[in-house]
C-alpha cells in the first residue's frame, strides 16, 4: 500500500515549506510526494529545488529521493493542477496537501495506514482539521464537523469534510470537473462518495488548513457553484430545503 500525497502550489514561496516539511517528517515514510506548480513567478521554485537538495543530501531519514516529484509549467487553474496531479500519482490513494496547509502531526501516516491494515476493504478515508491563519495559529475546528457515519445525505450541508483530511483509493478517482472554478472539489467528494464501498473514520485531526482571505465575489461564485452541484447529485427540491437552511443558520454559524 503507497499513498500518493499531492501539493498544488503557485507563488506560494511564504506558506510552502511548511507543507513540505510536515510530509517529509512523518514517522512512516511509504509515500510517494507529487508537487504540481503552476508556474510560479516568485521563489517557489528556488525554493523546490532547494528542498530537492535536502532529500537528497538524506536530511528526511527514511524519505528516497526517488519519492519526491515535481513539475512547474502553466495549467488553467487550481483543479488543472489537481488533475495533473492525480495522473502523474501511482500510489493505492490520492491525498491532497496544498500549499500552506500542513499533515496534523508526523504520526497521522501511520494511523492511516494502521486503519487501511484494519480494514483493507476502505476505499474512502476522512478525519477532523484545524483551521490555521496564514501565521500558523490555531483558528479552532470548522463549524462543519465531519460525522463519525458519513452518509451522502450529509452532504446536503456542504463539505462537511474538510478537503485537506480526505484520502481516496485511486481506483474509484474521477477527475474534477473543470466546469467549477471554485467549488469542484465538493462535486468531486461527492462523486468519490457515491463510488466508494467502505468508509473509514479516524477519530482526530488529520490536517491544519490554512484560511486564506476570499472575497465577496468568490463567495457568491462558490454559493453558485455549490448549489448547481448539490442540484446536480440530490436534485431541486433537496436542494431548495438545504439551502434554506443554510441561510437560517448562516448568522449564527462561524464562516470557516
Amino acid at each position: 500500500m503507497k499513498i500518493s500525497i499531492i501539493t498544488i502550489t503557485y507563488n506560494a514561496e511564504k506558506f510552502l515549506e511548511k507543507t513540505m516539511l510536515s510530509i517529509l517528517n512523518q514517522s512512516n515514510h511509504n509515500f510517494e510526494y507529487w508537487l504540481i506548480d503552476g508556474g510560479s513567478k516568485d521563489q517557489t521554485v528556488p525554493l523546490i529545488e532547494k528542498m530537492s537538495e535536502r532529500i537528497a543530501s538524506g536530511e528526511f531519514l527514511g524519505v528516497d529521493p526517488s519519492q519526491f516529484k515535481w513539475i512547474s509549467e502553466p495549467d488553467k487553474g487550481l483543479y488543472d493542477a489537481m488533475n495533473k496531479g492525480i495522473n502523474l500519482s501511482t500510489g493505492d490513494f490520492i491525498w491532497f496537501v496544498n500549499a500552506g496547509d500542513k499533515v496534523y502531526d508526523k504520526d497521522i501516516l501511520q494511523k492511516i495506514e494502521d486503519l487501511i491494515e484494519i480494514e483493507p476493504e476502505c476505499d474512502f478515508i476522512y478525519g477532523q482539521s484545524i483551521m490555521i491563519d496564514e501565521e500558523d495559529q490555531e483558528l479552532g475546528e470548522r463549524h462543519k464537523i465531519a460525522p463519525r457515519v458519513l452518509r451522502l445525505n450529509h452532504f446536503l450541508n456542504g463539505l462537511v469534510v474538510c478537503h485537506q483530511s480526505i484520502l481516496i483509493r485511486k481506483d474509484i478517482v474521477s477527475p474534477f470537473n473543470l466546469q467549477y472554478s471554485i467549488a469542484s472539489d465538493y462535486n468531486w467528494t461527492i462523486q468519490s462518495f457515491k463510488k466508494s464501498q467502505c468508509r473509514g473514520y479516524i477519530d482526530q485531526y488529520i490536517s491544519r488548513f490554512m484560511i486564506a482571505g476570499v472575497s465577496s465575489q468568490k463567495r457568491k461564485l462558490a454559493w453558485k457553484e455549490r448549489f448547481m452541484i448539490m442540484k446536480n447529485h440530490f436534485g431541486i427540491f433537496k436542494t431548495l430545503w438545504a439551502h434554506a437552511l443554510i441561510i437560517i443558520r448562516y448568522p449564527f454559524t462561524r464562516k470557516y
